[in-house]
């Protein structure tokens, strides 16, 4: 039978099946219409805004220096990755190794374990305004730093990290036990087992949450604007004030002044997130192997 007919029998017990059961069909197809639903509006929003930033790149907004006139990007592009680098260094050691003590350390069902996920996942539903509000009374005032990178940077690993020590914590559960077993029966220890055996399988869904702290690191402002303040230039140390490219993009919004350069603001911001995300997959497959 060749693959034709193999799919042409397919469709028919699939539609024999949604007539005795009409509410599968239902379902199929509100389904089938949320996927075309996301995917257009994902595509609608994309080729927006590639169509309103493209044409409006030049030269001017890629100058080491930001002027009234040029409206230069570099300053926000060097601050984003900046940022994007501190948060993860401070976030996702602290992430991985709490979900680590979690799942492999900690006896199963004791009850501060449950006090500690409960509070992850309760973190994660904050408002990135709420955080903001806190980095600026703990970093801001207190410890009087001003408005800093560095405080900014804090602000922001504290906000990513249940997301990262929630996925780390369900990709390390995923990991079978039988690979915990072997490892014991052949004589192996508990830390030896966490690093060679179950944290490799893990390397994923680790990744997805990382890739997701990195998204929301970038496309942050609420929590920056209160931190790291907004000044336009590349700041001399982690202590001084600076802006990413979300909280330049916001800026040249705010004024409206500016619209065909916040536009193409708007396109390297999603070209660095989409660069990023493949750069933390590609390593994570180098890390898999």
């Amino acid at each position: 039978m060749d693959s034709k007919a193999m799919n042409r029998q397919t469709w028919k017990q699939k539609l024999s099946s949604y007539k005795k059961h009409p509410g599968s069909a239902v379902l199929m197809l509100l389904v089938i219409l949320s996927a075309v639903i996301t995917v257009s509006v994902l595509i609608f929003l994309l080729a927006y805004i590639l169509i309103n930033g493209i044409p409006n790149l030049s030269l001017d907004l890629f100058a080491w220096k930001f002027t009234e006139d040029n409206q230069s990007m570099m300053p926000a592009i060097i601050n984003t990755i900046t940022m994007t680098a501190l948060v993860l260094l401070i976030a996702v050691p602290i992430g991985v190794f709490s979900a680590v003590y979690l799942v492999e350390y900690a006896k199963r069902g004791n009850k501060l374990v449950k006090i500690v996920r409960m509070t992850t996942e309760t973190l994660s539903g904050i408002p990135s305004i709420v955080y903001g509000l806190f980095g600026y009374l703990m970093f801001t005032v207190s410890f009087q730093w001003g408005y800093s990178i560095l405080g900014g940077a804090i602000t922001l690993a504290i906000m990513v990290l249940p997301v990262i020590m929630r996925t780390t914590e369900e990709a390390l559960k995923a990991v079978p036990d039988l690979y915990r077993e072997g490892s014991f029966g052949l004589g192996a220890g508990r830390l030896r087992t966490v690093f060679r055996v179950v944290l490799p399988p893990a390397v994923p869904g680790i990744l997805s949450g990382i890739i997701l702290a990195i998204g929301r690191v970038t496309g942050e402002t609420a929590a920056l604007i209160f931190t790291a303040g907004t000044i336009a230039g590349v700041p001399d140390s982690l202590m001084d004030s600076g802006r990413t490219l979300a909280i330049h993009m916001y800026a040249l919004l705010n004024e409206g002044l500016h619209m065909d350069k916040a536009y193409a603001t708007a396109v390297i911001l999603l070209v660095m997130v989409v660069g990023i995300n493949a750069l933390s997959g590609f390593v994570g497959k180098k890390l898999q192997k």
